[in-house]
């Protein structure tokens, strides 16, 4: 992947990176700019929005108020209120009111008679009723409204209210109507608070929501009528109040604070930022004086259309646009100035590398391409020339490396010769045809000296009525332990010959006297190994017995169901310390296979953690298969080792002689 990015584009993307660096501060700076715009531009739009609804409220609301003023003083309606039974006045009550209704067709109209309590009332969706539509009691509290406004001092009162006898919801205009200084029932109109809502309130603009409060802050309306707090205008009880929407104490008294300052200057819009239901809003407020209502916009600045956007999309693409025209420029000017000359210089270094100094090189210029040409151009004659020296000193060299070789290969194959002569003589001295002789299929020999020749040997001696069986671990590998294991061979002899029996701890110890006279401590440095594990079995045919004594070696026995293990001394023989040697006498059984193992099968190191073969394992091994016979236990035991050494190299000289007598 790395190989795909040359120059080119790391100089694009170094560029892309440094543009992008420097627009980062840029758009944070606009951005910061661009909310300051919004928050500014947001204020007017609030203000020009709230003072539009105020407008739009006060047209239908004044008019409705005006109709209602005029009805409750007009002089037919109070003679009608003192003799509701009359019919000339009745008649003439009606004639006038419906002579509103015609100038105006959505127009209602309602009169109460305090006297009777009889509540009259026509609108446009029925034909004209001069009879009560119900009868207010003070016992009903749907007739509440009714009474608290007569309590109240004010002339009128306004207020949203659905009707459950007269099963309508619309704005009520209250006024009281007076004969004198007397309260002689009421009249008013009133405006559908659907229609009302569609012209003033449900026309929602994106992020904004608008609303009218009354001065103690009950919602008179709202895009939600769950929100109106009916009847608050009678009652003065507000179940539903703009304070309530609000987040904490503090914006409450600031919401109060422009409540005020709204009141005082009726013509202005008052603003605060605050929270309604847990989410930052900017409220504008217009007071309507005729009502005694406040007009309340809350708007999301970032929802709300305060900017138009269309504009800062084409500034985006035309960034966007300036940006790439940069890049493809950086680009191809890199390729013009660099990129080419540099190919130049590719070219003529696969050239010098393919052997071709001929090659010309790019015209030299005057920047620092140039400067790189004419030293790529010294380089070639000087590489040149030292190639030409250095093909000159590699043939001699090779000459002089194959007469090395052909000499060191007729050494080698001397020396090769010479070691597979010394493992001839070693094999030599082994007793593998008196072993066969005398004991046939009786025997098995497992010998896997680690190199060539090896450390290991064994030995056979036959007497008259007994015989001497024994394997010997020289230390060391390879030649030296070959070399060893000659003189340790003539040591045991010398030693047979000088005890004149079979007894092997005699013999051992006499092979330990030998061997140190042989290898005196004063002209053997010490640092190297001249001792020897040696363990030998004197077969006694006659009284059916064996004598065993080993030096650092044991002799295992097993009959397929039990391992027996019969230990050497503790000193091999040419040890720093001399050892002392006893014999072991043990029973010749019927069906026993005796064992003599060197060392290197039970050191072997494999399996999954690289340990060595071990006793354990080296006894469960015996004990599955001493019963086979001893030619398939050989070939059992080789399989077993190679199984468990794996591919780790082995470690020492592998020996094991086995025997079995019935």
């Amino acid at each position: 992947m790395a190989a795909r990015w040359g120059l080119r584009g790391k100089s694009v993307v170094a560029l892309l990176l440094a543009c992008i660096l420097a627009l980062v501060p840029a758009v944070l700076l606009g951005w910061k700019a661009m909310e300051d715009i919004r928050t500014h531009f947001g204020l007017a739009y609030a203000k020009n929005f709230t003072l539009l609804n105020q407008q739009k409220i006060l047209a239908p609301v004044i008019r409705e108020l005006a109709l209602s003023r005029r009805l409750a003083e007009s002089v037919v309606t109070q003679d009608w209120l003192l003799a509701e039974n009359d019919p000339m006045r009745r008649s003439l009550f009606f004639r006038e009111a419906e002579g509103y209704r015609a100038d105006h067709r959505e127009y209602s109209y309602f009169v109460v008679v305090h006297a009777s309590g009889h509540y009259y009332y026509n609108d446009s969706s029925a034909p004209l009723s001069n009879i009560p539509r119900y009868t207010l009691s003070p016992d009903d509290p749907q007739d509440s409204w009714y009474f608290e406004t007569l309590k109240s001092d004010q002339p009128f009162n306004i207020n949203v209210n659905y009707d459950a006898k007269l099963k309508v919801t619309k704005v009520w205009f209250n006024m009281v109507v007076r004969a004198g200084n007397e309260k002689i029932g009421l009249a008013g109109g009133a405006l559908d608070l659907t229609e009302f809502l569609d012209q003033f309130i449900s026309r929602r603009e994106a992020g904004v929501t608008s609303m009218i409060i009354d001065g103690s802050g009950a919602i008179q309306a709202h895009p939600d009528p769950k929100m109106i707090a009916y009847s608050s205008g009678a009652s003065g009880n507000a179940q539903h109040s703009v304070f309530n929407l609000l987040g904490n104490d503090q914006e409450r008294d600031e919401l109060r604070a422009a409540m005020t300052g709204a009141g005082e200057k009726p013509g202005e819009v008052q603003t605060l930022w605050t929270s309604i239901e847990g989410k930052k809003r900017l409220l504008a407020m217009a007071y309507i004086p005729q009502l005694d209502w406040y007009v309340l916009s809350a708007i999301d600045l970032h929802a709300a259309q305060v900017l138009d956007s269309r504009w800062l999309w084409v500034l985006i693409g035309t960034l966007a646009g300036l940006l790439a025209l940069l890049l493809l420029g950086f680009a191809y000017t890199v390729d013009l100035l660099v990129l080419r000359p540099l190919r130049g210089l590719k070219q003529s270094a696969k050239a010098i590398a393919a052997g071709q100094y001929d090659n010309p090189l790019p015209s030299a210029s005057g920047d620092e391409i140039g400067e790189l040409s004419a030293a790529f151009s010294s380089m070639a004659n000087q590489i040149r020339r030292h190639t030409e020296d250095l093909e000159d000193k590699v043939r001699q060299r090779t000459h002089a490396l194959e007469q090395a070789n052909r000499e060191m290969a007729a050494a080698q194959k001397k020396i090769g010769d010479s070691i597979d002569y010394a493992s001839l003589i070693q094999r030599a001295i082994l007793p593998d045809r008196q072993l066969q002789t005398s004991l046939g299929e009786h025997h098995f020999v497992l010998w896997k000296p680690r190199d060539v020749v090896g450390g290991d040997f064994y030995i056979y001696r036959e007497g008259r009525h007994d015989s001497l069986i024994g394997v010997v671990d020289c230390a060391g590998h390879g030649v030296p332990g070959a070399l060893m294991t000659m003189l340790a061979h003539a040591a045991i002899d010398h030693a047979i010959d000088t005890v004149q029996s079979h007894d092997p701890a005699a013999i051992l110890r006499e092979t330990d006297h030998v061997m140190r006279g042989m290898l005196s401590q004063e002209s053997v440095s010490q640092a190297l190994a001249t001792n020897m594990d040696a363990g030998f079995v004197r077969v006694d045919h006659q009284g059916q017995r064996l004598l065993f004594s080993g030096a650092k070696i044991s002799l295992f026995a097993s009959d397929g169901e039990e391992v027996r293990e019969y230990k050497g001394g503790r000193r091999a023989i040419g040890d720093k310390r001399q050892g002392d040697y006893e014999d072991i006498e043990i029973p010749l059984q019927s069906g026993w296979t005796f064992y003599l193992c060197t060392d290197g099968f039970l050191d072997q190191a494999g399996g999954e953690h690289g340990f060595g073969f071990g006793n354990s394992r080296f006894a469960a091994m015996l004990r599955n298969h001493a019963r086979l016979p001893l030619a398939e236990q050989a070939r059992v035991f080789a399989a077993t080792l190679a199984d468990y050494q794996g591919e780790r190299p082995q470690r020492d000289d592998i020996t094991i002689l086995s025997f079995r007598f019935d």
